[in-house]
């Protein structure tokens, strides 16, 4: 039997592909563990768990683990349909134009950050720290500004996908990473 469709300890077929022993995956009873409170708490419309829980949550990375591709791609159609229902549940509770409204606002808080010089976006590591290269992060930004301002195509999924490299004295990535939720939050709530 291969690695990818061996069965877990319990004898049944795994949720994900599985990788090689020799390389590194997410932690499979983590995952599942998640995915099944997520399932439980989307299916019973129980509070406790939203599209922002789903995009934060992070697994340790095991040998022999789920393939993280499959993972997360999953997560993304996960958070996609949790984001969906709170679309759903704040338009019922305070109407359209509300959400609408709230979309917009949040939205010009992301171009107000953004219209700051390149270079100067977002604050920076000290010299003997590694950040988000400031370059591939500005690029970025760039694509966000056009997508909010003139309409440019960006999807959740581009920005989920993003990945940069570090050098010293680069951008802090949690302030890069806040600033990308807050993306991601926007492009699901206009979908």
């Amino acid at each position: 039997m291969t690695d990818s469709v061996r069965s877990d300890a319990a004898g049944s077929a795994p949720s994900f592909a599985v990788v090689p022993r020799r390389e590194k995956g997410y932690q499979r009873a983590a995952v599942d563990t998640f995915l099944g409170r997520a399932r439980s708490a989307f299916e019973d419309e129980a509070e406790g768990i939203s599209a922002a829980d789903i995009r934060a949550a992070s697994f340790p990375l095991v040998r022999g683990g789920y393939d993280i591709a499959a993972v997360d791609a999953a997560l993304a159609r996960v958070e996609d349909a949790f984001a969906q229902r709170e679309r759903a549940a704040a338009v019922a509770a305070a109407g359209a134009s509300a959400w609408v409204g709230r979309a917009r606002t949040d939205a010009q808080v992301i171009l107000d950050h953004l219209s700051r010089p390149e270079g100067h976006r977002f604050a920076r590591t000290g010299p003997l720290t590694f950040g988000y290269r400031v370059d591939e992060v500005d690029h970025v930004a760039k694509r966000i500004v056009r997508f909010l301002r003139d309409g440019d195509a960006l999807s959740a999924e581009q920005v989920r996908q993003t990945a940069f490299r570090m050098q010293r004295r680069g951008y802090r990535e949690e302030q890069v990473d806040a600033l990308l939720d807050a993306t991601i939050d926007v492009l699901l709530a206009i979908r």
